[in-house]
């Protein structure tokens, strides 16, 4: 890999692959894109917030879709006092309605 790539894997890979201006398989990313998403995440960042347990159960949600079934994310969830997986979820990241 060269030293110029960022690691395409962990938590901050594509941070630092938008930050240094290359996608993760070592093309420039066009200005324009990065403008717009430079603008986008400054609006984000002054988005006032009012807890973190919302957030992250939106992560677990958004992020844990990807690697576990429904039935276990929604068993997850629930274990770990949560509210378990809304309908609208089930139905974005599963598919079903």
């Amino acid at each position: 890999m060269s030293q110029n790539v960022a690691p395409t894997t962990g938590a901050d890979a594509v941070d630092a692959a938008i930050a240094q201006g290359i996608d993760l398989d070592g093309t420039p990313i066009a200005p324009a894109k990065l403008d717009l998403y430079n603008m986008v995440m400054a609006k984000e960042a002054q988005r006032q917030r009012s807890g973190v347990l919302n957030s992250m159960r939106s992560r677990i949600v958004r992020i844990g879709a990807k690697h576990y079934s429904q039935a276990d994310l929604n068993r997850m969830l629930i274990e770990a006092d949560f509210a378990p997986l809304k309908a609208k979820e089930i139905a974005y990241f599963y598919g079903d309605s």
